[in-house]
C-alpha cells in the first residue's frame, strides 16, 4: 500500500460570465490548430462569441459533432480527425462526455487537451482521467493519463443559460465529494491522482461541500432566471474545480462505485450522472452508519435541490432483487472505488443499504412535510 500522496490539477482553469469569447485568448498558447468537439446543440450556443474569439486571436474554428457517450469507438474516430488534421491542441465543448472523449483522444494522438463545460454538471473537466461507456451507456472503465487538461474554461452566462437540472447534477456528483474524500482518509486506499489523499485535496473536497450547503438554493434560483449571481458563481467553482481537485487527490469511495453499479440497471438510463451519484451518497451513508441526524440532514437537503435520494426516483424498488444484486456486485467489483471505504463491504451489505435507503428517505421526507418520491421510467 503505497504512502506517497498526490496532488493533481489542471494547469489553468478560468471561469467568468462570457468567459467563451476569451477561450482563443487562453488556447492560443497551447497550440496554432485546434480541433473543437461538440455536438449540434452546444455548438449552437458558443458558435458565435467563440468564433470571434478565435478570429481575434488568428485562430482557425475547425469543429466535429460527438454523439451521446464516450465509447471506445467514438475516442479512436477523435484520434484519427487529429492525425489527419494536424491538428495540435483538442478542446471538448459541452457536456462531460464530449470533454472526456476530448481528453481521451488527446493521450493518445500525443496532442494537448482543453476542457470547456457548458454546464456545471459534473467534476470531470479539471481530471486526468476519462470514463468509457458502451454504446447504451453501461460503465466499462476509467482511462487514467499522466497530466491533467492544460485549460479549464467555463463560462457562467452559459451556465446560467443551461437547464437547472444539468447544475443539479453538478451538486449531487459535488456532494459526494467530501463524503468519499473523508472514508477515504480514514482508510488505507488510494486517490484517483495515484497516491494516498493530500490534505489539501481533502480540504477542497470539504471546501465544496460547505459552498453547496450555503449557496445551491439561490444558485439554482439564479439559473432559473438565466442570470449570474455570486450564488451561482460559488456553486459553478464547488461543482467544477473544488469537487474536481477534491475527488481526484482526496479519493473516491461508495458513492461513484454504486453509480457504476447503476449504469449496468436499463431503469436508470437516461438519469444524469450526479443523479445517480446522489443514490450512492445515500447508500454509502447508511453503509458507514453515519450519524442519525447527518443522514436525515442530507436527504432533505438533497431533496430541496431536486436529488433523487429513493429507489423509486432511478426506476428501481427494494423488490428488484435481480437488479439490486448487479448494481451491488458491480460496486463491489475488484479495483472499485468501494473499496476505499475503512471497513470491508461485500454485495451483500450494498443490496442491504440500497433496500434501507428507500424507507428511510421516505420516512425522513413525510417528517419534515417533504414531497413523496415520484417513479422515473427510463425512456428507451
Amino acid at each position: 500500500m503505497t504512502t506517497v500522496s498526490v496532488l493533481a490539477s489542471p494547469s489553468r482553469y478560468v471561469q467568468g460570465k462570457n468567459a467563451i469569447a476569451e477561450l482563443g485568448t487562453h488556447l492560443k498558447g497551447l497550440g496554432r490548430k485546434p480541433l473543437l468537439v461538440a455536438d449540434d446543440i452546444v455548438w449552437g450556443l458558443v458558435e458565435t462569441s467563440l468564433s470571434a474569439g478565435f478570429r481575434a486571436e488568428d485562430l482557425p474554428v475547425t469543429r466535429v459533432g460527438f454523439g451521446r457517450f464516450t465509447t471506445p469507438a467514438a475516442v479512436d474516430a477523435l484520434v484519427e480527425k487529429i492525425r489527419s488534421g494536424e491538428h495540435d491542441v483538442i478542446v471538448g465543448v459541452g457536456g462531460g462526455s464530449a470533454i472526456d472523449a476530448a481528453k481521451a483522444a488527446g493521450h493518445l494522438a500525443g496532442v494537448r487537451w482543453a476542457s470547456v463545460p457548458t454546464a456545471a454538471s459534473s467534476d470531470a473537466p479539471t481530471s486526468a482521467l476519462s470514463v468509457i461507456y458502451t454504446e447504451e451507456g453501461e460503465f466499462i472503465e476509467y482511462r487514467f493519463f499522466p497530466r491533467n487538461p492544460d485549460l479549464v474554461l467555463i463560462d457562467t452566462q452559459l451556465v446560467a443559460g443551461a437547464p437547472a437540472r444539468f447544475l443539479v447534477g453538478g451538486i449531487g456528483d459535488a456532494l459526494a465529494t467530501w463524503i468519499e474524500a473523508r472514508a477515504t482518509e480514514r482508510g488505507q486506499g488510494t486517490a484517483m491522482a495515484g497516491g494516498r489523499p493530500t490534505r489539501a485535496g481533502t480540504a477542497l473536497a470539504r471546501l465544496s461541500w460547505d459552498i453547496l450547503w450555503e449557496n445551491a438554493l439561490p444558485a439554482l434560483d439564479a439559473v432559473r432566471a438565466g442570470v449570474v449571481t455570486p450564488a451561482l458563481e460559488a456553486v459553478v467553482e464547488a461543482n467544477t474545480l473544488l469537487s474536481g481537485l477534491g475527488f481526484e487527490s482526496g479519493g473516491l469511495a461508495a458513492a461513484h462505485a454504486i453509480h457504476n453499479g447503476l449504469t449496468a440497471a436499463p431503469q436508470t438510463h437516461g438519469l444524469t450522472h450526479g443523479e445517480k451519484v446522489n443514490i450512492g451518497s445515500v447508500t454509502q451513508l447508511v453503509l458507514e452508519g453515519a450519524p442519525t441526524q447527518e443522514i436525515e440532514d442530507f436527504i432533505v437537503f438533497t431533496t430541496r435541490v431536486g436529488l433523487p435520494n429513493t429507489l423509486t426516483e432511478v426506476g428501481l424498488s427494494p423488490q428488484d432483487t435481480k437488479e439490486l444484486q448487479a448494481v451491488a456486485e458491480a460496486a463491489t467489483a475488484a479495483g472499485e472505488t468501494i473499496h476505499n471505504l475503512p471497513f470491508p463491504v461485500t454485495a451483500e451489505d450494498v443490496v442491504a443499504a440500497l433496500v434501507v435507503v428507500e424507507g428511510l428517505a421516505r420516512r425522513v421526507r413525510a417528517e419534515h412535510g417533504l414531497p413523496e418520491p415520484v417513479k422515473y421510467v427510463a425512456q428507451h
